[in-house]
């Protein structure tokens, strides 16, 4: 099999390589990705002396010069597949997947030349690893639609099944036969683990492959509209599946960090003290008694109290354990957090999240507080009045003019009473409350929501993102 050297893609033929990198900085502004004039000035001068026909270099001169910030990577790989792809159009090769006596593809030979080739690390030096991919979108992604000829990244993995490849991997790395304890080859957690990699390598070359295939043919825009995903900050929320949701969590601790700066300086500018009138008048005397300049008390900034309630059921549990992640995260900035956490029954679960931060103590303490406290004592389904008039019930005493009242959940109570009393107790006690809600704020009030009659008794702001949620809680929290 013959590799080719990647060629730029017929759209951009015409266009100079300044203005072909221009146009990928201003994708990747679009998509949230910071990237300043110096940036680009930098990015320009690092082509000057790359070698362009060496895209691996290309791809990590260009991002080391423009971004800054690791969790939008992979945003930033999938920009550059489409403005830098691998050559235009069908790849030529030299041979052919293998078949059956029937003429139809061999599912189960080509997976056994995935492993091989995998198992190879000359495979994608020679470019062989890459033909293969190829010859895989082509002949098992391909599929005709109703705009013609188009290619699924989702349908050639699904014939591969690179996870089913991960012991033949393994086993090919290892080498041999059976050991003199009779365990099979590459059973050993170090080829397990390179097969596991490997085994993604091949994932993510098919989906690039086939996005080259289908930029090629519907247009760069077309295909980014689905195949870019979105900044890990721009998330939402309630949509995020596991590996996303791990993304965002990824974001807390530079989220955290950069709040806690904001709410410092908020802190530091928003008490000048109190006006000493012992010292004005004596400043007076040099004025014929006129209190002209004024002097303050040296300021005695407090820190504030604060009071978290989050849903925590299904609908909404991502958007709660990432909040409380990062309330968790800021708890130095306030006097004391007490947080309380429900389904139908509110519960506090303040003692939960007292010790250690890290992702695996904080999955632990989510899980002790779900199975252990008293959250869901009615039909397991949201109920925001029965938690309402509970906390009015058994909490109220936590909630003071010295602190602030945060509630964290979407608002949907399954048609049961909203409670509006409890709620205006509630805000009528606290200093500052606000209602933090994951959903679109069209949705409000459509269907079971009652978030628009509680909008109207507590100040509500849509937080669907990270980027959202972050906003909201530097503008809003007390200092």
């Amino acid at each position: 099999m013959t590799a080719h050297p990647p060629s730029p893609p017929d759209q951009d033929a015409d266009v100079p390589l300044v203005g072909h990198l221009t146009g990928f900085v201003d994708d990747l502004r679009t998509r949230g990705i910071v990237v300043g004039p110096s940036e680009l000035i930098d990015a320009a001068r690092a082509m000057e002396v790359l070698d362009l026909l060496d895209r691996g270099s290309l791809r990590e001169g260009l991002a080391t010069t423009l971004i800054d910030d690791q969790t939008h990577r992979r945003v930033f790989d999938r920009v550059f597949d489409l403005w830098f792809p691998l050559g235009t159009g069908k790849r030529t090769v030299d041979t052919a997947l293998p078949r059956t006596d029937a003429g139809a593809i061999d599912v189960e030979a080509v997976r056994d030349l995935a492993a091989e080739l995998l198992a190879d690390d000359s495979a994608g030096q020679d470019g062989r690893l890459s033909q293969f991919v190829a010859m895989v979108v082509d002949e098992l992604g391909r599929y005709e639609s109703t705009r013609g000829e188009a290619f699924s990244a989702y349908q050639a993995m699904s014939s591969v099944n690179p996870q089913t490849l991960i012991a033949r991997i393994a086993a090919a790395m290892a080498g041999g036969g059976d050991d003199e304890l009779g365990n099979r080859p590459g059973t050993e957690p170090v080829y397990r683990s390179a097969a596991r990699a490997r085994a993604a390598d091949l994932r993510a070359a098919i989906e690039t492959e086939t996005q080259r295939r289908m930029a090629a043919r519907s247009g760069r825009e077309r295909v980014a509209e689905y195949a870019v995903p979105d900044l890990p900050e721009n998330m939402n929320f309630l949509s995020a599946g596991a590996s996303q949701m791990a993304e965002i969590r990824r974001t807390v601790e530079p989220l955290a960090r950069l709040l806690a700066a904001k709410l410092e300086t908020r802190r530091r500018r928003a008490h000048h003290g109190a006006v000493d009138v012992r010292s004005t008048l004596r400043a007076s005397m040099s004025t014929g008694g006129v209190p002209i300049d004024l002097k303050l008390r040296k300021p005695r900034p407090g820190r504030p109290e604060l009071i978290v309630i989050c849903d925590v059921s299904g609908s909404v549990a991502g958007f709660s354990q990432f909040t409380l992640r990062l309330v968790s995260a800021l708890r130095q900035q306030f006097s004391s957090v007490r947080v309380f956490a429900f389904v139908d029954t509110v519960d506090e679960v303040t003692e939960f999240f007292e010790r250690g931060s890290d992702d695996e103590d904080f999955g632990a303490s989510m899980h002790r507080m779900i199975s252990t406290a008293r959250i869901s004592t009615r039909d397991g389904h949201s109920d925001y009045g029965n938690m309402l008039r509970g906390f009015v019930d058994e909490y109220l005493d936590s909630v003071t003019h010295r602190g602030a009242l945060l509630i964290l959940g979407d608002g949907r109570s399954n048609y049961h009473d909203p409670r509006l009393d409890a709620l205006r107790v509630l805000v009528e006690r606290a200093r500052h409350a606000y209602w933090l809600n994951p959903e679109a704020r069209r949705n409000w009030g459509v269907g079971d929501s009652v978030a628009t009659e509680y909008a109207e008794v507590i100040e509500m702001f849509e937080c669907r993102n990270a980027t959202q949620l972050g906003r909201a809680i530097a503008d809003l929290l007390p200092v």
